[in-house]
């Protein structure tokens, strides 16, 4: 994991109410962290999403995902560390909407 992910999921999604995994393994792909009684998959983003090759791979792999019911929403790697406790905020509203 990255320092990122292990920020959010030491500080937050470990203890959340509603269970999260991992490193899922969804199809082909795996994802950052999954909770699969919001079907919501949560990828966080470092810079090299921004460049088009990879970018047009995310939008193929959320396309996949959501043919399973998946939501996945994508959380830039500055704003867990910049805006952690909005992230967090974030993330309850669409687990809460999904539930």
């Amino acid at each position: 994991m990255t320092r990122e992910e292990r920020h959010l999921w030491y500080d937050f999604l470990n203890t959340y109410p509603v269970k999260f995994t991992r490193q899922k393994i969804i199809g082909n792909y795996i994802v950052d962290f999954y909770c699969s009684k919001a079907k919501l998959v949560v990828e966080l983003d470092g810079s090299q999403h921004y460049e088009e090759e990879n970018f047009e791979y995310d939008c193929v792999r959320s396309k996949f995902l959501s043919q399973y019911g998946l939501t996945v929403i994508r959380i830039l790697n500055r704003d867990i560390n910049d805006k952690f406790k909005d992230v967090c905020v974030y993330i309850d509203k669409i687990v809460k909407e999904r539930l």
